[in-house]
């Protein structure tokens, strides 16, 4: 260490002894750390100094702290190698490898490192120290402690202080900083951080201040101090003085830097004679594991961020201080807690659960805990139970007027009252013997998949024959020509599928042998109860093209009254309506597609000879027909409903749905901006493209902020010219955006439609009604901040309304759908029976499960009429378990979002099987077609 580099007195606080300042000596170990990172690392004079930098550059590698990329990390760790144990040899490099950890994924590019290191012959220890600190000062992540944070629209940020200013990260990229010399003041309120910048003659006359919201007003403190103490470093010329105490009344913090200052340290290295420490470099040879060996690859890209407080450790000049490892409180090498769950979690919990005390819950349908988690991520990433999210990481919602289960020993998620058979759990012998009595043929498993979805497609028939149409009789407002429509081309179809239902029940017991015919092998098989009803189910069509019609005059009456619109509104708060109203309408059309599904892999399953294929076979002809007679009528309709739902989560927007106009993709991107990449939601369509921010309303729409028309629109990639990973640039005839993907996949489905969308604009280029001239209605939001964050605490404590669509989903996942997802979700619908097994339980609780909409809904049986429980999987990754994981069952998959895990069972090879290929269409975005019409899928 230099001499200059020694600690001194800067206080009797500091000066105490060691014992004085640590509160568990005995389980505390103690570890220099570096504390200011210098930009130029030739300034380090002495030897020991470099080589102290070069440890704390090792373990940054270690820990993943120093991301980069890999032929950065190969070119350090291979330095790092050449000044443990010398020149090449390749077997003893190999092995030194093998028994030393320097990066979390060092296997994958252990060839690169021998060959980086074959090419440092002859290179001292020294020299070695050196050249890593000279690649590690050019990376971004050199230096950098992140501070989660949030921005006031509430998206995930990280802050983090350096010699040049305050940093601004989002997913570990640097998005905007802000130089010494442009903060005017950085001060903190509770757990506000707050950046107030100097007025910019060029700009306006104003003082701009930043605001970001952190974890609690410590961890804002915290930052605070650190930035007060780099700023006083870096940028002052001597130790700032003590400020003087006051007589009476104190405001503020007296919290000062203490210590000589970089240029002080500098001034006094080249006037003084010091007294150097001899020191001389040589190979340490550490053949032993790394004690910083990481836990798992996945360190590199989720970076810990440290605790301000155990990261002042430092043999950086006049610290003068030593603190605790964090190994002794957890901070250092642990991931913090979780910051708080953003807005859109506090939204739908609070909103929710007024909605679910108005509904009236039973004493035992309070909220379980499932899982212990770590962390808390978006609420979107929860479970919604009766309307109220819940998950890992909830512990359970405070519910007006709803009883509370008393606070006595906690109920296994396998008794919970909301989940489970009151209390009683199955067996998994008694499961398995019992699947075994079941036949094995795949047309069995198929018949079955016929009956579960025919099940939940009766349910959803029941929303509109019953429900809404019991609303419309009693409403007098409810039009009497909506709901005789209604009735007329709706009630048919409820009639039709309850004796259709008993029917393939009843064919399914005889299948399973639940009687003696199954003795004669008439009954099994399922064709001839199929044609039989497709033939009858033909008679239908004339209502099948009447239910268009009715779409457009139920929207024509909310349109027209308030009172219409507020009683579908409210209609679609009841637990029945567990998806958007205008769905169900759709699911007639919807299930024909079903139909040809499932024939279609029949007829691939029976031999030509096979009893079963002829009535399949002439049955598939004949929903073949109907679909391609009724296939405009539903893509029309389809394209029709999504413009109306979209229509309730905009606002700022006259009117969305124009006639036309299709809709093509919705998504978040990142536009940049004067401030920065900042989060926002855009909105594809067939003529124009809309970008819009997430508002604090009372019902949770998305604010347009600009309108950009598609007619001679260019598109272009931006990633070198702005230096924005991902980004593209969309320049119209008057307004230019540059806007950034969350990965190349999203970017790559994002340029595609756009260029595509671009080409139909011109195909039609006369035919649609003009679109209004693009115009920007705010500047990135900053008009309607100041109304947003008036209005918030009002709005948490509202009823929610359209806080848990698709459009919320992808604004909290960072993801995107298009039309084709939405078409492709339609066909990839299926219900049954699984067993679900959370992270940290022991046993497994079978549910009644409906994949739809790109959400699972979890009910205790099929007979339940509304879900208690959903699961939005847009975002989520399905895998089947590891060998680690210790699920020792058959036919299991995993699904898994940052740290929520669960576990699904099925009773067979076939339902596995068709379980991981529907949520696959909704999770694997990356193989998701692009831009087209359902057509292309036939």
């Amino acid at each position: 260490m230099d001499a200059a580099d020694r600690p001194s007195t800067a206080g009797q606080r500091l000066s105490a002894p060691t014992l004085k300042q640590i509160r568990r000596p005995k389980n505390t170990i103690l570890r220099f750390v570096v504390k200011f990172f210098p930009p130029d690392h030739t300034q380090l004079m002495e030897e020991l100094t470099r080589y102290l930098f070069a440890l704390q550059i090792k373990r940054d590698l270690a820990c993943g702290r120093l991301i980069c990329n890999d032929s950065s990390a190969a070119l350090m760790v291979s330095h790092i190698i050449q000044s443990e144990i010398g020149d090449f040899d390749e077997t003893q490099s190999w092995q030194h490898l093998l028994h030393n950890k320097y990066l979390p994924d060092q296997d994958a590019i252990r060839d690169n490192i021998m060959e980086c290191h074959r090419k440092h012959a002859g290179q001292t220890p020294a020299e070695s120290d050196y050249q890593l600190l000279e690649i590690a000062r050019r990376l971004e992540m050199y230096g950098v402690r992140l501070h989660p944070a949030k921005d006031r629209e509430g998206s995930h940020l990280s802050l983090s202080v350096a010699h040049t200013g305050v940093l601004v990260f989002q997913n570990h990229t640097k998005i905007n900083a802000f130089n010494w010399a442009k903060i005017r003041k950085l001060s903190f309120k509770r757990k506000r951080f707050l950046i107030k910048l100097r007025a910019d003659p060029a700009q306006s006359a104003h003082h701009d201040t930043l605001e970001f919201a952190m974890a609690s007003r410590d961890c804002c403190k915290v930052f605070w101090k650190i930035c007060v103490e780099y700023h006083a470093f870096f940028r002052l010329f001597e130790e700032p003085k003590p400020k003087p105490k006051a007589i009476l009344f104190t405001r503020g913090s007296s919290f000062r830097f203490s210590g000589r200052t970089q240029k002080q340290l500098i001034d006094y290295v080249k006037d003084s004679e010091f007294k150097k420490i001899p020191f001389e470099r040589k190979h340490s040879k550490i053949l032993s594991n790394s004690s910083a060996s990481p836990h798992s690859s996945s360190l590199r890209l989720q970076v810990p961020p440290e605790n301000a407080t155990s990261g002042s450790l430092t043999d950086q000049p006049d610290s003068g201080r030593l603190h605790q490892d964090a190994r002794s409180n957890g901070l250092e090498d642990l991931p913090e807690a979780a910051p708080p769950t953003n807005g859109f979690h506090d939204d739908m919990t609070k909103q929710d659960a007024i909605r679910r005390g108005h509904h009236g819950a039973e004493p035992n349908q309070h909220l379980l805990n499932p899982e212990n988690s770590e962390d808390s991520p978006h609420a979107a990433d929860h479970a919604v139970t009766n309307g109220v999210l819940s998950g890992p990481g909830l512990d359970g919602i405070d519910i007006p007027n709803a009883p509370q289960i008393p606070a006595v020993q906690p109920l296994s998620p396998l008794t919970s009252p909301l989940l489970a058979e009151a209390g009683y759990v199955r067996n998994e012998d008694e499961e398995e013997a019992r699947r075994k009595k079941f036949p094995t043929d795949k047309a069995y498993f198929i018949a079955k998949e016929l009956l579960t979805t025919e099940r939940t497609y009766l349910k959803d028939l029941k929303v509109i024959t019953e429900s809404l149409l019991n609303l419309a009789k009693a409403e007098e407002a409810f039009p009497d020509s909506v709901r005789v429509l209604l009735a007329a081309h709706y009630d048919p179809f409820h009639k039709f599928h309850q004796g259709f239902l008993r029917e393939t029940e009843q064919r399914l017991a005889q299948w399973e042998g639940r009687s003696n015919a199954h003795i004669k092998g008439d009954y099994q098989r399922i064709g001839d109860v199929l044609l039989r009803n497709i033939q009858a189910l033909r008679q239908l069509t004339a209502h099948l093209q009447k239910h268009p019609e009715c779409l457009v005059e139920l929207e024509r009456a909310c349109r027209s009254s308030r009172k219409v619109e507020a009683l579908c509104r409210d209609f679609e708060q009841q637990r029945v309506c567990y998806l958007p109203l205008y769905v169900f309408l759709l699911r007639p059309l919807h299930r024909l597609l079903h139909y040809k599904l499932l024939l279609e892999r029949l007829c691939k399953h029976y031999p030509p000879t096979h009893l079963d294929f002829r009535d399949c076979r002439a049955a598939l002809a004949d929903v073949s027909e109907m679909v391609l007679q009724l296939q405009g009528v539903m893509m029309k309709m389809e394209n029709f409903q999504k413009l109306l739902e979209l229509k309730k989560d905009l606002t700022g927007l006259e009117n969305i749905v124009v006639p036309g106009r299709e809709f093509i993709r919705l998504g978040c991107l990142s536009k940049l901006s004067g401030k920065g990449l900042q989060q926002r939601m855009f909105f594809l369509f067939s003529d124009c493209l809309l970008y819009t921010s997430r508002g604090t309303t009372p019902s949770n729409q998305f604010k347009v902020h600009g309108q950009l028309p598609l007619y001679g629109m260019t598109i272009r990639d931006s990633e070198e010219e702005w230096g924005v990973p991902h980004s593209f640039t969309l320049s119209g005839q008057r307004q230019s955006l540059v806007v950034a993907a969350s990965c190349a996949a999203e970017m790559e489905r994002w340029v595609e439609d756009v260029r595509m969308a671009i080409d139909l604009s011109e195909q039609t280029a006369g035919l649609l009604p003009p679109c209004p001239p693009e115009h920007k209605l705010s500047d990135d939001g900053a008009e309607e901040e100041e109304e947003e964050l008036g209005g918030l605490r009002a709005s948490l404590e509202r009823q929610c309304p359209r806080g848990n669509t698709t459009v919320h989903v992808c604004w909290h996942r960072n993801t995107s759908v298009s039309m084709v997802d939405f078409s492709i979700a339609v066909e990839n619908q299926l219900s049954g029976n699984l067993l679900r097994k959370f992270k940290n339980s022991n046993g497994w609780q079978k549910l009644w499960v409906v994949f739809t909409n790109f959400s699972l809904f979890f009910y205790k049986s099929h007979q339940d009429e509304y879900p208690l429980a959903s699961l939005p999987l847009l975002g989520y990754s399905v895998t089947v378990p590891a060998e680690a994981e210790n699920i020792h069952k058959d036919y299991v998959f995993k699904l898994h979002f940052k740290s929520h895990v669960y576990y699904f069972r099925s009773e067979s090879e076939y339902n596995f099987e068709r379980w991981m290929e529907v949520i696959r269409s909704a999770t694997c975005s990356s193989s998701r077609p692009a831009l087209g019409s359902r057509k292309d899928l036939y």
